[in-house]
This record gives structure tokens, sequence and C-alpha cells, in this order.
């Protein structure tokens, strides 16, 4: 668990991790701090007080990817399972990844995540992120409860053995480190498996602000992504950057020529009829309530992942010929002979 200042939600996600049906001394709970202000260890020590098999791995460099990276060196167990500070994980959650990896014969699976707003809000945010407008096909949002291969998926449980093969995640990458983690793997011919029965909670950004940060921060990063791994792009990732690009352009051209008023208005007005039936359809299925805060949602959503994607194509201008860590570049694991390997059931 890579955390970093979640005092109001480590004890409900370290929590529903304690409540796992899989057998306790089969389990070690690493969580990777990131140097938290907020009083999310002193929390994490008193329940290290009521388990032995809680151990808080120190992560200087703050973000997800240093803190996997870390606690992987230490990580014992056959089975690496991924999850997040802002998550709950369902009871069965291990017991049911495990079951897939040994009985479906794969090496990565992960599944659904639905995702929770807890005022009025956050409830709007998560009926955006819910939805194939909003979010575009990231089927581990927006699933319809089928078991299938996918791209990638959001609380993924590996094989040890397949995270040597890979390496250690892309310390470069603030965010998308598991998206071009996923895309690795599946260049080692991995299959990732959605599975409909492995059941996870997301808890929201509760401000409009804080979700305008977090797509910026996605569109951003996707540009150090795509400059590793060109072939991992698909064309719903270019939508919102293509976009506001469009909106940008035709502003400049406005004062030069009139006719880019006309071309403004077309791409203004049919997004905002796309907005509105996509927020019609959401709120059908979230609440008539949302209906208000959908538009608003919907429109941060796309205008903040694409400024992101266009200042970091600016930012990154030049380091398209950077490549992205292997194998080689991962630390050498625990030794066997010094540590007993926790084995899945």
């Amino acid at each position: 668990m890579p955390v970093r200042n979640e005092a109001s939600f480590i004890e409900r996600s370290l929590g529903a991790v304690l409540a796992q049906d899989y057998p306790l001394q089969r389990i070690e709970i690493l969580i990777a701090d990131g140097l938290s202000q907020d009083g999310t260890r002193q929390i994490i020590r008193g329940l290290q007080q009521q388990r032995s098999n809680i151990k808080i791995v120190d992560n200087p460099g703050k973000i997800v990817a240093t803190g996997l990276n870390t606690a992987l060196l230490q990580a014992k167990g056959e089975v690496i399972v991924r999850v997040d500070g802002h998550c709950e994980i369902a009871p069965n959650y291990i017991r049911r990844c495990v079951a897939h990896l040994v009985n479906d014969k794969v090496e990565a699976v992960g599944g659904p995540v639905e995702t929770i707003g807890e005022s009025y809000v956050a409830r709007g945010i998560s009926a955006a992120m819910s939805s194939r407008f909003g979010v575009g096909g990231s089927v581990f949002r927006v699933a319809n409860h089928k078991t299938q291969f996918t791209d990638t998926v959001a609380f993924p449980a590996y094989t040890r053995a397949v995270i040597d093969r890979a390496g250690p995640f892309d310390e470069e990458l603030v965010r998308n480190q598991d998206d071009e983690y996923n895309y690795r793997l599946r260049k080692l011919g991995v299959e990732i498996l959605l599975a409909s029965d492995v059941a996870s909670r997301y808890y929201s950004r509760a401000t409009l602000p804080r979700l305008a940060s977090q797509y910026f921060q996605y569109g951003y990063w996707k540009v150090r992504v795509m400059q590793k791994h060109i072939r991992q792009m698909r064309f719903r990732q270019f939508a919102p950057p293509l976009f506001v690009g469009a909106l940008l352009l035709a502003l400049l051209l406005l004062p030069i020529l009139p006719a880019a008023g006309y071309v403004l208005g077309f791409i203004a007005g049919a997004y905002a009829v796309a907005v509105t039936a996509a927020s019609i359809l959401s709120a059908r299925r979230s609440g008539w309530q949302l209906l208000p805060l959908l538009p608003i949602a919907f429109v941060i959503l796309h205008l903040s992942y694409g400024s992101g994607f266009l200042v970091g194509l600016v930012k990154f201008w030049n380091r398209w010929r950077q490549r992205a860590p292997g194998p080689e570049s991962m630390p050498a694991i625990p030794d066997v002979d010094k540590y007993e390997r926790i084995q899945p059931s």
C-alpha cells in the first residue's frame, strides 16, 4: 500500500485489508508511507499493535512508484497485491485474486471498481467518473460485470515471477505508473484479467478543484507514457487534447479570421449537446438530483486532462528517446535462502 497523508481514509482502506478472509499467516502488509504529516502513520501504528503482519516502509520519494518499488524489495510473497490508500477491497479480494492466478493460469488480475462519493459534489464526480463519456473506455471503471481480458486494472494482483520479469515501476511517473507498467506486462505476453467477482470501491475526490488537479496530472504524465510506449495509446486518449487544442486555435484565430467564430461556435455547441445527453444518461443511473452538477464534472474532466496533455507536450518536447525501465534496472530481490517465501494457498 503506497500512501501519503491518508489520515481520513487509512483506517478504512487498511481495515479492509485486515478483514480479508485469506489465511492471516499467509499475508504480509507493507505500507510505503511517503512521509505523511497528517497523522497517517500514527493511525497505522495503532493498528500495528493489533496485527503483527503490518510493516511500515519509508518512501522518501513520496510518489506511488517509489513506494511500490521500495515495498517490493522487502515483499516475501509469491503474490503481490497493490492496494490504494483511497480504496476499500472486498473481504474476499485476495482469495479470489489468488484463485484466478492459480486456476486461470494468468499472472495479473484485478476487478471492476465502484467509484463512491460521500458528499453531493463527490457523488456527482463519481457518477461522471463511472461514465464512458467521462473517462472513455476504462473498462475497470465502467465494466458491466463481465470477466474479460483488458489493458489495465486498478488494484492488481501479480505473481512475483512476472514482476521480476517486468522490472520496477517507472519512478519518473508521478501519475499513470500502473498504466505504463501494465503495458510493459502486455508487451511480455502477459494477459491481464478483469474478473467480475473481484470487487473494490474507490472514493472519488471531494471537490471540483481537486478533480481538476487530478485529471490535469493524468493528462500531463500521459505524455511521458506515450513517449515511452507510443503503441500503448488509444484514440480516445487523444480526444480531450484535440478538443482543447481546437478551442484554443479557434480563439487565437478569431481576431484575424472572423470565420473562426463559426468553427468555435460549432465545436462548443456540439460539445454542449454531447455533455447534456451524457449528463441525462448518467443522472438516470445515479440520481436526478446530480443533473445540475454532472455537466460541470464532465467539462472539468475533459478540459483538465486535455490541458494537462498539451502542457506535457510542451514540457517534455525533448524526451522522446528516453526509454522505460526494464528488468535489468530492478535491484536484487530478497534472497530465497534468507527469507521464507510466503506461498499462495
